[in-house]
């Protein structure tokens, strides 16, 4: 199974705190009924743009691994659960955004191994999750900075097909 979260969050501490980065991907595997067999690696990245600084984390786990990409000025960040052993992935997904204190998520499971590789590929749209009304919309929809409509890109991903089920929100 490969859970993948795309989250903004609501408290760019969070996001900004290698500290509490690691300490997520250090005790989250024992939480899922993982087992961690190496420390987390954690970095703080400035990229080309100054906008694209961030922290990267990454926890090795017998069932495969657990990473986190934050991108700070944009409150966002990317989360991947990879293991090839099954867990509740609505259950994962609600701790993390719980931990994370994200407002806005969305997320994809996909199914992995060789028995896929054979499928027909297809095209997969991303879940639609409800937006709570906060701060950084106004509340109204408007987001604070644009005044314009928040909208949500229509990302399109190329993978086989039955290998893609959103996670219920």
């Amino acid at each position: 199974m490969h859970l993948v979260i795309d989250g903004y969050g609501k408290n760019p501490a969070i996001l900004a705190d290698r500290n509490v980065i690691y300490d997520i991907l250090d005790t989250f595997p024992a939480e899922i009924g993982m087992t961690k067999i190496a420390p987390p690696y954690v970095f703080r990245y400035v990229g080309a743009k100054p906008e694209d600084w961030g922290i990267s984390g990454l926890v090795l786990i017998a069932e495969s691994h657990i990473s986190v990409h934050t991108f700070v000025d944009r409150s966002l960040v990317n989360i991947d659960v990879f293991s090839c052993k099954a867990f509740d992935a609505k259950q994962v997904t609600e701790m993390l955004q719980a931990k994370m204190q994200l407002t806005r998520i969305r997320s994809y499971l996909l199914d992995r191994g060789l028995e896929y590789c054979d499928l027909p590929m297809t095209i997969c749209q991303p879940i639609a999750v409800p937006e709570p009304a906060t701060a950084q919309t106004g509340g109204n929809g408007q987001h604070a900075k644009t005044g314009g409509r928040v909208q949500r890109a229509a990302t399109e991903c190329l993978v086989p097909s039955r290998q893609v089920r959103p996670t219920k929100p």
